[in-house]
């Protein structure tokens, strides 16, 4: 594993950025026609690294009117989180998906124009597909699918498909165009190309090249050849300690984009986010029409957002008043790192009772009852304080990927069954929910959240709160635990802080 340091020994130093600057070109860009970037999150965790930005789990014309009425009354940043779940979904079913999402947020743009009143004020979009930092997901399909249903909408071609995977704040950093993940513990300071990691290895996402630009031809099967790629590595992202020096030659660099070409860019810190935000923003300035495939902290330093710091327990409870109940952490994410957090929250935390959803059993044919048992379960054990729900480690695993998704679907569904009806029974506490599927069935189906708005990160740069601001979960924090991020120690952290037995 080559030293993070060596690596980037060939390139210019990171220039300091403050959000400001990328804020102050996107307040001018959109001040004679507004512009919101709507983020199409293929699972929830992609707001770990925003604050105070609405969240959508439903996407009906009416929820973006909402959502594009709440940023104008707020004035806050211009973005909006909707919740696809799509990296749960097959490709039928997520192309269907982010069709009607772009249309049907097209079409409250259109009708937030007319609300304006004003002649030349008329609501522009920008849309981002985010998925996941260890390069899992629907890609390409997800962004052909918005830029074609963008161009039979509004007539407008997309001229390159910007994709920023880099989540430096847990351990993704792309450097010479290639895509690493960050070592820890006894291995900090090193790399290891994220193809050679357990991600890559994904049941029903898999890939070979930790090469951006080679991923991108593996993954569009030879339509986008890894030559034709436009790679802007740190010399072009530091190209300058003058960051609209910089901000020029990015754009340059993308100036012969056409026809949805992938550009790739090094990232190693939100600097080097900033400094791209700010060559994007002048790009666009200069005509070209650009879609983002990212992973979570682009869309902050693309509006210019400041790095949230970490919300403590207080906060998290401002303008509520906490129920004298247990919490309920539930978790179904398998990866490695999840399971490790798993284990030293159970050895902490010894007033928590857990309730271990046995997988087997849900594919059984006494499922139903199984499910009542655990129900009951979970409600007497929250009277008494909070209550750890997993599902077994053991996870059952096909070399089918349509039967891999519907065995995760299957448990997915029991797990919000769980919450819904205890939610109904005996609220909690807070919720925390770990792993990306199991957030987002959690959020929108066992919690019933339709709208909320995103707090800030529990640990610095990931893990978000919602305050959901409506439905039977209204008033109660709930905490999106991405499945692949934190240390051995982070699940046990951010349950000590919402807890009033640990």
């Amino acid at each position: 594993m080559p030293l993070e340091a060596d690596v980037l020994a060939a390139f210019p130093a990171e220039v300091q950025i403050p959000a400001e600057l990328v804020a102050d070109a996107v307040a001018a860009s959109s001040a004679a026609s507004p512009r919101v970037l709507v983020v199409l999150d293929d699972d929830p965790t992609g707001t770990q690294s925003v604050a105070d930005l609405p969240v959508l789990t439903r996407w009906d014309v009416a929820d973006f009117t909402w959502a594009f009425a709440h940023i104008r009354e707020n004035q806050t940043k211009p973005a909006v989180y909707v919740l696809t779940n799509t990296r749960s979904l097959d490709a039928a079913e997520a192309a269907a998906r982010n069709e009607e999402i772009v249309r049907n947020a097209l079409a409250a743009a259109g009708s937030s124009e007319t609300e304006s009143g004003s002649a030349g004020s008329s609501l522009r979009l920008g849309f981002v597909s985010r998925s996941d930092s260890t390069l899992r997901g629907h890609y390409p399909l997800e962004p052909d699918v918005i830029a074609a249903t963008v161009a039979a909408v509004s007539g407008e071609a997309t001229d390159g498909v910007v994709i920023i995977p880099a989540f430096p704040d847990a351990g993704r950093v792309t450097i010479g165009g290639v895509h690493y993940m960050r070592g820890t513990g006894e291995e900090a300071g090193t790399l290891t190309p994220v193809a050679e990691t357990e991600f890559a290895k994904d049941a029903s996402f898999g890939f070979a090249n930790s090469e951006m630009a080679k991923y991108v031809e593996e993954k569009s099967q030879g339509r986008f050849a890894a030559d034709s790629v436009i790679v802007l590595d740190l010399n072009v992202i530091r190209a300058s300690t003058d960051p609209h020096i910089s901000a020029k030659a990015i754009a340059d660099a993308i100036e012969s984009a056409t026809d949805s070409t992938p550009i790739v860019a090094d990232i190693v810190s939100e600097n080097d986010l900033r400094a791209l935000s700010l060559g994007l923003e002048e790009a666009e300035r200069r005509g070209k029409k650009l879609l983002y495939r990212v992973g979570p902290p682009f869309v902050r330093a693309r509006i210019g957002q400041e790095i949230r710091a970490q919300l403590s327990g207080e906060e998290a409870y401002a303008g509520n008043t906490p129920s004298e109940a247990g919490g309920l952490i539930v978790v179904g994410s398998h990866v490695g790192v999840t399971t490790r957090q798993l284990k030293a929250l159970t050895e902490q935390h010894r007033a928590a009772r857990i309730v271990e959803i046995d997988v087997e059993k849900l594919l059984g044919d006494s499922a139903a009852g199984y499910l009542d048992e655990t129900v009951d379960k979970v409600v007497e054990a929250l009277r008494g304080g909070d209550v750890i729900v997993h599902t077994s480690r053991l996870l059952i695993k096909t070399d089918d990927a349509a039967e891999s998704l519907r065995i995760a679907r299957t448990v997915s569904a029991a797990v919000v069954a769980v919450v819904n009806r205890t939610l109904k029974t005996f609220p909690p506490r807070f919720v925390i929910a770990k792993g990306g599927i199991t957030s987002s069935d959690v959020a929108a189906h066992g919690l019933e959240i339709r709208h909320a708005i995103v707090r800030g990160p529990m640990l610095p740069g990931i893990v978000s709160l919602w305050e959901p601001v409506d439905g039977p979960a209204k008033g109660i924090p709930y905490i999106v635990f991405a499945g692949n991020v934190g240390d051995d120690q982070s699940l046990a952290d951010v349950t000590r802080k919402l807890s009033n037995t640990f």
